[in-house]
């Protein structure tokens, strides 16, 4: 499947080392007025080459908006839009034309279909990657009216980490340093361990922690369009995404529930409010009003510039050394990304409340 979302749906295509990457959005609401800066400036915070701390390679990742827009506003119909490759070196691929990488996509894609565009990756190179930014960055657009706003972090990076509590952190701090931390101190110390392991040809993995505030209550559906099974599939399909979790997650789990409960209140606006939020503002599979918060773990880079023993496609003993340029740690390129599933996910379900209370 390349296609994302119920009513709000975003088909990608495009692979690392093809001519394009791009998408189409359908179901996206008319009217919406389209802050291009905005959009480009979402799109660089994803980008190749922004820091020491990510690949080098060098990406515009200028996108070129095809349909769907008119004077600034979207019409309602599809949005056409791709992003062109420009720094593609695809020669440093060659070496593993014939083999594959550990824990890499290389064996099951080719177990899947039979054949495999090695180039880095091809289409589960992580530059798919940027058909969401795009998207996310329009469904931001389209939230921003309704109060909603999205955002993540950087909030773990190998055995550094912050407290789960994102309440203690100040999130405006978040894009000051190139790791994406809003914690400075943490940041520092993150970005030495980054710069450690890449020196050894080495990665590290980590947690982005994802917040989602104004969400009104009702969002989601109470068996199979859950609001946090759908943020849960969303977050997985990121590349190298390997946990999810929301509100206590997995925490939770030790506790009992009379620790655990959101006891509910009527505040002084008249809304009723949890005087905790351990559901991380989702209850039976719908938003409940409080901000919503979860977690996601990515692994390290599953590309490492040194030795691994590996087969070949014949099966037969080979050692491995990738070449070429990577992530030393998926991190901070991940937290753009996270926001804009996120957003998608969140702006799917107001669509899909709006079709329901018709």
């Amino acid at each position: 499947m390349n296609t994302f979302g119920h009513i709000l749906r975003l088909t990608t295509f495009g692979e690392s080392h093809g001519p394009a990457l791009g998408g189409v959005i359908d179901g996206f609401p008319a009217g919406v007025a389209v802050d291009m800066d905005f959009v480009r400036a979402e799109l660089a915070r994803r980008r190749p080459g922004q820091s020491a701390l990510t690949t080098p390679r060098r990406e515009a990742d200028s996108v070129e908006i095809l349909s769907g827009v008119f004077e600034g506003r979207t019409t309602g119909c599809p949005i056409g839009f791709i992003v062109r490759n420009e720094n593609q070196h695809s020669a440093d691929y060659d070496n593993l034309r014939d083999v594959f990488r550990p824990s890499h996509a290389d064996y099951t894609y080719q177990a899947r279909y039979g054949l495999r565009d090695h180039r880095g990756g091809g289409r589960s190179s992580a530059r798919e990657t940027v058909a969401r930014c795009v998207g996310g960055a329009l469904a931001k657009l389209a939230l921003r009216p309704l109060g909603i706003s999205v955002a993540a972090y950087t909030s773990q990076v190998g055995p550094i980490a912050l407290s789960p509590d994102y309440r203690r952190y100040d999130l405006t701090l978040t894009e000051t340093n190139p790791v994406r931390c809003p914690d400075p101190e943490a940041a520092e110390a993150m970005a030495r361990l980054i710069a450690d392991v890449k020196s050894r040809g080495d990665t590290v993995g980590g947690v982005v922690t994802g917040l989602i505030r104004g969400c009104p209550p009702g969002l989601g559906a109470p068996v199979f369009a859950k609001l946090h099974a759908d943020l849960g599939a969303a977050m997985l399909s990121i590349n190298a995404a390997k946990g999810f979790e929301y509100g206590a997650g997995f925490a939770g789990a030790e506790k009992c529930g009379s620790e655990l409960n959101d006891e509910f209140y009527t505040g002084t606006d008249g809304r009723i409010h949890t005087r905790t939020n351990h559901s991380g503002g989702i209850q039976g599979g719908i938003s409940n009003g409080e901000d919503v918060y979860f977690r996601v773990a990515f692994k390290p880079v599953a590309t490492l510039l040194r030795n691994q023993a590996t087969v070949d496609a014949a099966g037969r003993p080979a050692t491995v050394h990738a070449r070429g340029r990577h992530d030393p740690c998926v991190l901070p390129r991940a937290v753009p990304i996270v926001e804009a599933m996120a957003a998608l996910t969140v702006l799917d379900h107001v669509l899909l409340a709006r079709t329901v209370r018709i």
